[in-house]
């Protein structure tokens, strides 16, 4: 075994040889970033040292792992199983390069920002018939057939450049009339995007920084949407993954969190609805622009309240306390009075001004509590309110008094193992609380239940923090 690894797990207490007898101690580090690979090896390695360890660890994860995918009895039992996830980690370790799942921890990473002279020398320098088309392995570019294909359209209005690698001779999957620059450096790729009007995805690779880096540049990316979304049930790419996230087009962060004029998602299938879209690109002026959340002060401030405030070895109570204090009358008398009160101007809940708010982060000054349809997540119902789900704020709502002041019908009140609780049935006046706290899932759904959700404000340009969260 190389030394720098044999060293770093003795730095995890991993007794040398092939013992499994943990070693105690304390540990010369606070957290452990790794991905799934790692995790891999260090159950191989470590033996009973990793369930000591567990808490410490924040697990890159590039397409999100859900709750259900995550809790391993119960992925095996009900066929969410696959060779990821499983791990028994609570579902915030697990940390994404985009916010697609709340579930998880928003990691992100950063993007080269412009200065005022760059963006400006950018925009006077800018081909308005020149477009570059994201795809640089030859497979990428089999999506685009025929002569009536979107590339032809694109070619009528635009210059159209590929980067697509090749050693000796031209990639047959590339047309003629695409001037192929091969595999550029770095450095060449952003010269030729700080040129070109127009960055073009042919639909993968999913979710990449490609994009924002080209829309940082003073691109207009222009993405196919998907009809229906691809997922694990329908398509390979996903298949084996452990999220059940449906990905509505090329990159869904750049078509909901930027949007129009730096992002058009089109229907590739429809030819005039394609030419459109071209048009008017090319009538349209944009700015370089990088969301702040993907700057090098957005990201810092993400995973410096990430490493301040997440504590997974802290011992929580999994839910709240029945008898929360509340404030005391001028008497001496207790105040009572519900947990959750409406909100101004909301259709949700809030937490109660006169009731002691537990420690938490995010702060419960946060908390937007609603409830979802039938077949909808929380994800959904949280975003169609223009909230974000908050998984960590489940144990706060998983009770009584949450069903009572979303006046809720319940003739009976149970509690099960469910990754959609709580939820409840209208029609059988039926309401289940969660028994296991590593299945809150903001993903879940069921067509017969609705479902209680906790859902929070965000800071504009910094989704994974709160207003308050700072």
């Amino acid at each position: 075994m190389p030394a720098r690894r044999q060293e770093n797990l003795g730095f995890l207490g991993v007794p040398p040889g092939r013992g499994s007898c943990p070693l105690t101690g304390p540990l010369p580090f606070d957290l452990i970033y790794t991905d799934y690979h790692g995790m891999q090896q260090m159950k191989q390695h470590m033996g009973l040292s990793l369930k000591k360890h567990k808490c410490h660890i924040r697990v890159i994860d590039t397409f999100g792992t859900e709750p259900a995918y995550n809790h391993e009895e119960y992925s095996t039992l009900h066929g969410y199983r696959t060779n990821w996830g499983y791990w028994n980690l609570n579902a915030r370790q697990y940390m994404t390069m985009f916010p697609h799942t709340p579930d998880n921890s928003f990691m992100g990473f950063v993007s080269e920002e412009l200065n005022e002279t760059e963006k400006r020398s950018i925009q006077q320098n800018k081909v308005n018939n020149m477009a570059v088309v994201y795809g640089k392995e030859a497979s990428m570019w089999k999506v685009q057939q025929g002569k009536d294909g979107f590339l032809q359209i694109l070619h009528r209005y635009m210059e159209v450049h590929g980067t697509v690698y090749y050693e000796t001779q031209r990639p047959p999957e590339v047309p003629a009339f695409v001037k192929n620059h091969g595999l550029l450096p770095q450095h060449e790729l952003q010269q030729l995007l700080r040129k070109a009007k127009l960055f073009i995805g042919f639909g993968f690779p999913y979710e990449g920084p490609a994009p924002l880096e080209a829309i940082a540049n003073g691109c207009i990316f222009l993405q196919p949407k998907f009809h229906p979304p691809h997922s694990s049930l329908n398509h390979e790419f996903f298949r084996g993954k452990p999220t059940s996230r449906e990905v509505s087009s090329q990159h869904p962060y750049a078509e909901q969190y930027i949007g129009k004029p730096h992002v058009m998602t089109v229907d590739y299938n429809n030819s005039l609805e394609f030419d459109s879209a071209i048009r008017e690109i090319m009538r349209t002026k944009v700015e370089p622009y990088l969301p702040y959340e993907y700057t090098c002060e957005g990201m810092l401030e993400r995973v410096h309240a990430y490493i301040q405030n997440q504590d997974f070895c802290a011992l929580e109570a999994p839910f709240i306390p029945a008898n929360l204090s509340r404030q005391v009358s001028a008497g001496g008398s207790r105040i009572t009075g519900p947990l959750f009160v409406p909100l101004p101007n909301s259709t949700a809940l809030g937490w109660a001004s006169n009731v002691t708010a537990p420690p938490a982060w995010p702060p419960l000054s946060s908390l937007r509590l609603l409830v979802s349809q039938e077949g909808q997540s929380c994800v959904e119902a949280c975003q169609s309110d223009g909230f974000i789900c908050e998984p960590a704020h489940f144990r706060f709502i998983n009770n009584k008094e949450a069903l009572r002041g979303l006046e809720v019908q319940c003739d009976v009140v149970d509690s099960e193992i469910n990754h959609i609780l709580p939820a409840f049935s209208v029609v059988r006046r039926e309401c289940s609380l969660q028994r296991e706290p590593l299945l809150f899932s903001c993903a879940g759904y069921s067509p017969k239940y609705r479902r209680l959700c906790p859902c929070r404000d965000f800071r504009r340009g910094q989704v994974a923090l709160c207003r308050d969260c700072l």
